[in-house]
């Protein structure tokens, strides 16, 4: 009898082993930046528990000035990431093969900020703030069809350059560097302001990817995180004034120049734009539409060498 319960109690073991090792097991995620409201809801899945509720050890691991996104995911430095969907596209078509797991933006968050309040679209040839890297490369898809012949400054802050008078515009994000320059009072709100998502260029922004190879092999783990993430964005919109508790604590703990004013913005226009623009739902979900729409800028700027289909990026 006493054999026969040390077999079953064993069996049970190897179950809940074989089931850690199927949905478990530590899993690196990499924001695109440092901290802030931009990425409320994995710190909401984090402490609230729901990555653990799908057997996950989470760390979210914030990458260093000097690296990006795409470079730890390279290198594997993380399970998952978040990139822009263009971003997306040419790093496969630069070889790296990816899966998008959870789709968290469903418009473009690109702004043109012009500097004294004039039409973007009238400013030919201006000086146009950009972002170093991992942004804006549907920007200059949108100025080379319109025909803009922008003379890009490329800055790892964009709004240092602007409010210094270097360029004539700038590229900007609608829930980050938009709010600082309002702050500052150089602008005013919707006055030479220029948003992707209210015309034809409007293309899906943030979601969240792992290798091909990862998900291949670790199906159940990325399907777990994708879930869990979910949960934590769903929960943040339910619950703001206690997401931007978080939010703060995280931004404390890094050290990152901010206020509560300018994050309590943010974290609005994030899940504003999670609203898909026609439906006006949450749905998580990449648009073939607007892959089309991405392909067919990126082509246009020879961006991309071939198109990237919804194939590619889904699993």
């Amino acid at each position: 009898m006493i054999r026969k319960l040390i077999g079953i109690v064993s069996a049970l073991f190897a179950f809940v082993s074989l089931a850690a090792q199927e949905t478990g097991g530590r899993f690196v995620f990499t924001p695109q930046s440092t901290a802030q409201a931009q990425f409320a809801g994995y710190y909401v899945a984090l402490e609230q528990g729901f990555y653990a509720e799908e057997g996950l050890d989470v760390e979210i691991a914030h990458p260093y000035a000097t690296t990006s996104a795409v470079d730890n995911i390279r290198a594997g430095v993380c399970q998952a990431t978040i990139l822009p969907l263009s971003l997306a596209m040419r790093t496969i078509d630069g070889g790296l093969p990816l899966v998008n797991i959870l789709q968290t933006s469903m418009n473009s968050a690109t702004v043109i900020i012009s500097r004294w309040g004039d039409d973007p679209l009238t400013l030919r040839g201006a000086k146009v703030a950009a972002f170093r890297a991992g942004f804006g490369q549907l920007a200059r898809s949108f100025a080379e069809m319109e025909n803009l012949d922008y003379e890009w400054i490329q800055a790892a802050s964009v709004k240092n350059i602007f409010i210094a008078g270097a360029v004539d515009a700038t590229l900007a994000r609608s829930y980050d560097e938009y709010y600082q320059l309002l702050q500052t009072r150089i602008i005013q709100p919707d006055t030479g302001i220029y948003r992707f998502e209210d015309h034809e260029y409007n293309v899906q922004q943030e979601g969240v990817y792992v290798t091909r190879a990862y998900y291949q092999t670790h199906r159940a783990q990325a399907e777990a995180f994708a879930r869990a993430s979910r949960r934590g964005w769903e929960w943040a919109d339910e619950h703001p004034q206690e997401t931007l508790d978080l939010v703060m604590r995280y931004v404390r703990e890094f050290r990152i120049p901010t206020n509560r004013t300018l994050q309590e913005l943010m974290l609005k226009e994030v899940i504003r734009l999670q609203h898909d623009h026609d439906s006006g739902e949450k749905e998580f979900r990449l648009r073939p539409d607007m892959v089309d729409k991405a392909n067919e800028m990126m082509e246009q700027a020879g961006m991309i060498s071939r198109r990237i289909t919804c194939e590619d990026l889904l699993p």
